[in-house]
């Protein structure tokens, strides 16, 4: 299929072949119209033309994270990974409507009239995966280039209803563009009376047509709004778009005493505290199109508000497309232009040259869809810096291109004896991105064309937590070797499940525990050889808070940090005393406030061969401090490694140091090349740190130690 791509790095468009996305938990759509955001698109290519140093200025928080990184994996790791977010192209587009094609929900059938929205979902594209609560019918009687509106009608419905306006009041509309000229509309269908305020005469007049009581520029402003309310403005809805505080201030002016300012628009803030404060006005700043907005569990996963949220974004979406039926909005006269998808960066220029006036700019794509439909795309050129393998290579397939994928794994693929053969992903642009950027023979959608190739006999599985277990049990299935990051399980029927699958298979599978990898590992545990005495290990991580939404807490998709992360220390453990854990106690700070249950904890292991580890994790520090610190004591020796990246060796009064300058050495490269070349990888050791984790939420639960034991996954 054809989709529109924005390059970060050069701020280009260009429309590319992607695979058709996959369906999930709502429906695939074929697009017939969709609708140009010029303000929250135009800002985005406009940031992707400035250079690195304009885009870091534009952007400091990002840069503070960037030098975070820096202070604790080096310089090279945090350029990969920056780099890697600029390289990958960027979706445009939130808001479209087409027809259904495929459902995974029983909200929707294939056939039906939709609109959508989302950002990341409803793009420039032939079809779009689209969650169900992001979806609406469009009733009889609309059209698809009016239900095209539907995402931005939403915005403006909803900072109409955090206006709280009610029949008959006055409200003033400061900016017509296109959002503003669906709120002048809107309230008055509400039956409100409307001013509206922009210094484009054109703007003014058609806000006019379209039903404004009184139309205003600047200029003489003050007494225009004394004939329109002589007591000030009900309500203001600021729609416009400028970086100037001059909207703000002029709705300290037109509005009432105790009235209500509500900024929809992209506007600067620099609110006038004597104006507002004399009139106790109340300011709202309106957050997209409703409740569910940034809600994972809405969006994502499909879970409705009850009816008492009476205005989520779904059911703004449905309003606005009722009012559209009952011709109570005209959008025939907001459209200005009308491309065809291949023309797309002929419609940004428009955009950005302003070389004709436009306020509703539509793509509208062929009835049967110009590109092909299907969920495989052949890359026909791959990369010319991609090696030839040696004669006889493994071919590898992979599977999943998130943030840690493409920053941590991807990155030393190039460097490997290997053919890679398809990369899969959920969505065709991150993999269509991947497959360009490595030289993959191809890339799809669905992630069994990687397990049904016969040319393919090892997979790396890199997608959420929640599907480690289930796709690594299919390929193991499929007759492949498996490496598959950690965690290996999020709950223990998974990982019998893999236990099971792998025990049948007779095939090869390693976790991606590459700490046990790392150079600097690995001369700490030839320092402890021939050990006398059993290990004390602690392990602490400083880990700096995640944000509560981030899929990662997410019990069904992340399994909490425990889960997630504690692994990795275990496993590394494990590598260093040889022995496999068979007790686990832990404790946690009991949640409050943002503070979740298993975020800072405590564990301590007790090892096969009489050694002790404790795990300290939190997110209760700063995060300039060293992340990861793990100290070994052992026949009166000491050993400890600093983010990976400083070793430091003492025995006998002598001290032994090594410095990693430019980047950490994890061992992500060590463990790919380790899995490439058939190196057997201990997978009981990984079963048993997956069950020490599991083991130790038990504990955290019950406040009592808890025995580990591979017999109860079939080990």
């Amino acid at each position: 299929m054809r989709q529109v791509l924005l390059d970060l790095q050069s701020g280009s468009i260009e429309v590319e072949d992607v695979p058709v996305p996959a369906v999930t938990k709502g429906v695939v759509v074929e697009n017939a119209y969709s609708l140009i955001s010029a303000g929250t698109e135009s800002s985005l290519i406009n940031l992707a033309g400035q250079s690195l140093v304009g885009k870091a200025r534009s952007r400091p928080d990002d840069v503070k994270k960037v030098l975070q990184k820096i202070g604790t994996d080096g310089p090279l790791p945090a350029y990969r990974q920056a780099m890697s977010r600029l390289t990958k192209p960027e979706p445009l587009g939130y808001s479209c409507a087409g027809t259904v094609v495929r459902t995974g929900t029983d909200d929707f059938e294939v056939g039906d009239r939709v609109a959508c929205a989302g950002a990341g979902y409803a793009v420039h594209a032939e079809y779009v995966a689209v969650p169900k609560n992001l979806c609406v019918r469009v009733p009889d009687g609309v059209s698809f280039r009016e239900a095209a509106f539907t995402t931005v009608g939403s915005i403006a419905m909803h900072g109409i209803r955090n206006a709280r306006v009610t029949v008959g009041e006055n409200v003033a509309v400061i900016g017509l563009g296109l959002i503003g000229l669906l709120t002048v509309q809107i309230l008055k269908a509400a039956g409100c009376r409307v001013i509206g305020i922009d210094i484009d005469r054109e703007k003014l007049a058609l806000a006019a047509r379209l039903g404004a009581d009184a139309i205003s520029n600047y200029d003489g402003l003050t007494e225009r709004m004394k004939v329109f309310s002589p007591f000030g403005a009900d309500a203001v809805v600021i729609t416009a778009a400028t970086p100037s505080s001059a909207p703000v201030e002029t709705a300290g002016r037109l509005v009432r005493d105790k009235g209500r300012v509500v900024v929809v628009g992209n506007v600067g803030m620099n609110v006038p505290r004597d104006v507002f404060y004399e009139k106790e006005a109340e300011v709202v700043v309106s957050r997209s199109y409703g409740p569910g907005r940034y809600d994972r569990n809405y969006e994502e996963r499909g879970i409705d508000y009850p009816i008492y949220v009476r205005w989520t974004e779904r059911r703004n979406m449905e309003a606005f497309l009722d009012l559209v039926q009952q011709k109570k909005i005209d959008l025939d006269h907001l459209i200005t232009h009308t491309f065809p998808l291949d023309s797309a960066p002929e419609a940004y220029n428009l955009i950005s040259t302003g070389k004709e006036r436009y306020i509703g700019v539509l793509l509208q794509y062929s009835p049967n869809g110009a590109g092909a439909a299907g969920t495989v795309t052949r890359l026909a050129e791959p990369e010319a810096r991609r090696r030839e393998a040696p004669a006889g290579a493994r071919t590898i397939g992979c599977i999943g291109a998130g943030v840690h994928a493409q920053s941590a794994l991807y990155p030393n693929l190039p460097g490997l004896p290997v053919n890679l053969g398809g990369v899969a992903t959920a969505t065709g642009l991150s993999a269509h991105s991947v497959a360009k950027k490595y030289g993959f023979a191809y890339c799809t959608t669905d992630y069994r064309t990687i397990l049904d190739d016969p040319g393919i006999d090892a997979v790396l599985i890199a997608t959420r937590n929640d599907l480690h277990a289930p796709m690594a049990i299919d390929a193991l299935r499929a007759g492949k070797d498996v490496f598959v990051e950690k965690p290996l399980a999020t709950e223990i029927d998974g990982l019998r499940g893999v236990v099971r699958a792998y025990n049948e298979s007779g095939k090869r599978l390693m976790v991606g525990f590459n700490r046990r990898f790392s150079p600097l590992a690995r001369r700490m545990k030839e320092f402890f050889g021939n050990r006398a005495t059993p290990m004390v290990l602690h392990y602490r991580v400083n880990a700096g808070q995640i944000p509560p939404g981030h899929w990662v807490h997410d019990d069904e998709q992340g399994g909490g940090m425990l889960i997630s992360e504690c692994c990795h220390f275990i496993d590394f453990m494990q590598y260093m005393t040889g022995a496999r854990p068979v007790q686990v106690y832990a404790r946690a700070i009991e949640p409050t406030g943002n503070l979740r249950k298993y975020d800072n904890f405590q564990a301590t292991l007790a090892f096969d061969d009489g050694s002790l580890g404790t795990v300290t994790y939190t997110t209760l520090g700063d995060r300039s401090y060293s992340k990861e610190t793990v100290e070994v004591f052992c026949d009166n020796a000491v050993g400890r490694i600093t983010d990976f990246r400083d070793l430091e060796l003492r025995r006998g009064g002598k001290v032994s140091r090594e410095r990693r300058w430019l980047a950490q050495e994890k061992g992500f490269a060590e463990e790919l090349l380790a899995f490439v070349k058939g190196e057997e990888a201990d997978f009981a050791g990984s079963v048993a740190t997956t069950l020490a984790t599991f083991q130790a939420w038990e504990s955290i639960d019950t406040g009592a130690p808890k025995e580990i034991d591979l017999g109860r996954v079939g080990l």
